[in-house]
């Protein structure tokens, strides 16, 4: 079997590292304050690196058989076109999937369970496995879910904050009559903890790492109901195990930590703690906002009036990178030390996958993604899949040593 995504770090650093970004964006791609369009009035964009013969943000298969681990390589070799549901792309989890919606890593970093936004299947995954092996995941649980009326589905999922004790999981869906967050444990039926919430097609769920649940729901339309602090809808919500607020909320009587949201795809909490990222689709523009809980979202922490389709995101000390459906891209966010972004995004991956959907970090800095190309793109034969990316270097060589 390959070695574990866990092991030989630096090495695939260094093979990563050779991966060309496929540009700066325009500064009129994204939306500064007043004050920053005055301090970067005469800031011009570098102009793109020429693309090479392989820019995909993939893994160089580095031992010649089938899923070998990412390593280093100085030229990869050419990876062959899926043939049916077989994949030999080594960044490739599984395939033949319907649209995948969220991904919840698994503990040892080498499984993850992977959400079907319509058929409401939710599917252990192994990354390694040979590329005839791809398309046969292992079934964890189906909920009944609604994927009618323009979305909702099965929308987010997220591990127990007690994981290790309970082995629980959580799961944001939508019925005919609601959204709501149900658990679930192997082999058993689902059960609900959090229901009523205002029923829209868009939402995220996340474990926030200290011991709740995150849950962003949409505004179901309704942009005054988003801000009314009696109304669940355009929320972002903090939960115990029990659907109850949790106890150490900003206000220990109500789930709500902030609002203002539209539509809702990604929900990260970067690595460390340290900060906590919603994507949000509104009506003119593509959104990223840091939640600080306790407080209206505010101004966002940058915008996209190309409306690029932003979906799910993982958050690390030193960068957001966001997944967007629409571009068909990767948009990687340098942080600053105190949480504002320095310069506009880097964009990577652009057309290697298609559109890209619900993300999760995984362990030694890699990203878990799912695509949805059956919904709207050009898919391939093995879609849709989940794909195993390594994420970009910050320019001066940040990142997790």
């Amino acid at each position: 079997m390959p070695s574990s995504p866990n092991q030989g770090r630096r090495g695939r650093r260094s093979a990563l590292a050779g991966f060309v970004v496929l540009g700066l964006v325009a500064a009129g791609c994204a939306d500064f304050s007043q004050q920053e369009r005055l301090a970067r009035a005469e800031w011009e964009p570098a102009p793109p690196p020429m693309a090479g013969s392989d820019n995909a943000p993939r893994f160089p298969d580095e031992g010649g058989g089938h899923g070998g681990e990412p390593g280093r390589s100085t030229s990869p070799a050419p990876v062959p076109p899926p043939e049916g549901c077989t994949d030999y792309d080594p960044a490739v989890v599984v395939t033949c999937l319907d649209p995948v919606s969220s991904i919840a890593v698994l503990p040892d970093g080498e499984q993850a369970l992977v959400a079907e936004r319509a058929t409401g299947r939710i599917l252990r995954v192994r990354w390694g496995r040979d590329p005839a092996d791809k398309d046969s995941p292992e079934e964890f649980a189906t909920v009944a879910v609604d994927a009618s009326e323009g979305g909702g589905g099965l929308l987010g999922l997220a591990l127990s904050p007690y994981y290790a004790e309970d082995s629980l999981v959580y799961a944001l869906l939508s019925t005919p009559e609601d959204n709501r967050v149900v658990r679930i444990a192997a082999g058993d039926e689902p059960k609900p903890v959090l229901t009523g919430l205002p029923r829209d097609p868009a939402g995220a769920l996340t474990n926030d790492l200290r011991g709740a649940l995150l849950l962003a729901t949409g505004s179901a339309g309704d942009p005054a109901a988003a801000a009314d602090p009696d109304s669940q809808a355009g929320k972002v919500l903090r939960i115990d195990e029990t659907g109850a607020p949790a106890a150490d909320n900003p206000d220990p009587t109500t789930a709500v930590v902030s609002s203002g949201l539209a539509a809702p795809a990604g929900l990260c909490q970067a690595v460390d703690g340290s900060s906590i990222w919603v994507t949000d689709r509104a009506e003119s523009r593509d959104l990223l906002y840091r939640i600080e809980p306790g407080e209206p979202l505010g101004e966002a922490s940058w915008n996209w009036p190309d409306q690029p389709g932003v979906a799910g995101c993982a958050a690390y000390p030193d960068m957001v990178t966001v997944f967007l459906s629409d571009q068909e891209a990767i948009a990687n966010l340098e942080l600053s030390p105190d949480l504002t972004f320095a310069s506009p995004p880097q964009y990577s991956g652009e057309g290697t996958y298609g559109r890209f959907s619900g993300a999760a970090p995984g362990l030694d800095d890699y990203i878990w993604v799912g695509t949805e190309n059956q919904a709207g793109g050009d898919p391939a034969s093995s879609d849709d899949r989940v794909v195993l990316i390594d994420r970009l270097p910050t320019p001066g060589g940040g990142g997790r040593d």
